[in-house]
């Protein structure tokens, strides 16, 4: 059983992370201008990688995945539906700007060598996965106890 302190902690957690990732949906849903792809193309560590999928024939696609993707992480968060499924989605999401931003040992700059906010950002979200987030004040709680998710095995796992 979690304690109510923790609790309001793993709640506290999660409404930050919503609103980190819904934040950065903000600046990418509604600017026309931001593109996946440009991002990618400037990677130095692992530019070979991203080289595959930073080509204009994939920048629509890999725009709308990115920025949809921040929005439906936040908004999962934000309510606490399928908190499993979005906080790894959002790890692997983090995971693949940290590699985008290394320029080994340095992260974006000179002052994040090897750990910066992206890794701190994950260790969260793990955690979050791993108390099951979703059922502290959230509706996996709700979603959990409904027959089509108690019948499911697979329906069963996201909120579980």
């Amino acid at each position: 059983m979690i304690e109510q302190s923790d609790r309001k902690f793993i709640l506290a957690f999660r409404l930050l992370m919503a609103w980190t990732f819904l934040y950065a949906a903000s600046h990418q849903v509604l600017n026309p201008k931001f593109s996946a792809v440009a991002f990618l193309s400037h990677t130095k560590t692992f530019h070979d990688v991203y080289a595959v999928i930073a080509v204009p024939a994939f920048d629509p696609a890999l725009t709308f995945l990115v920025s949809y993707g921040h929005l439906l992480i936040g908004l999962s968060l934000l309510v606490g539906f399928m908190v499993r499924v979005s906080g790894i989605a959002g790890i692997l999401l983090l995971m693949t700007y940290w590699t985008a931003h290394m320029d080994w040992p340095f992260i974006e700059n000179q002052n994040n060598l090897i750990i910066d906010y992206h890794i701190v950002y994950s260790a969260v979200l793990l955690f979050l996965v791993a108390k099951g987030a979703g059922h502290v004040w959230g509706l996996d709680a709700w979603a959990s106890n409904l027959p089509l998710f108690q019948k499911n095995r697979f329906l069963r796992a996201l909120v579980s």
